[in-house]
């Protein structure tokens, strides 16, 4: 890893895994706990596709707060592409 990649942090990862384990969590809180689970001690990056949901969740006034920040740490790891943000 070089020192612009980032990585899912212990804590994150904590949080993604609970989130997978409650059955009441939303197919779009799952989701983004998946991603930042294989984001956790790989070089792996958010796909664009998770990277937009991650933005519509942000956004979203009823999404919980464990939804928000799974969705803040997989957003701040999606991967650029020749040194620009991808497309929206």
């Amino acid at each position: 890893m070089t020192a612009d990649d980032k990585a899912t942090s212990d804590r994150i990862a904590h949080l993604a895994a609970v989130v997978m384990r409650q059955p009441a969590a939303s197919k779009t809180e799952k989701e983004l706990a998946g991603s930042a689970l294989a984001q956790h001690h790989t070089s792996k990056h958010t796909s664009v596709a998770i990277g937009k949901v991650a933005g519509h969740v942000l956004t979203d006034r009823q999404a919980s707060a464990e939804a928000k920040e799974l969705a803040g740490s997989v957003l701040a790891q999606v991967r650029k592409f020749n040194g620009a943000s991808p497309q929206r």
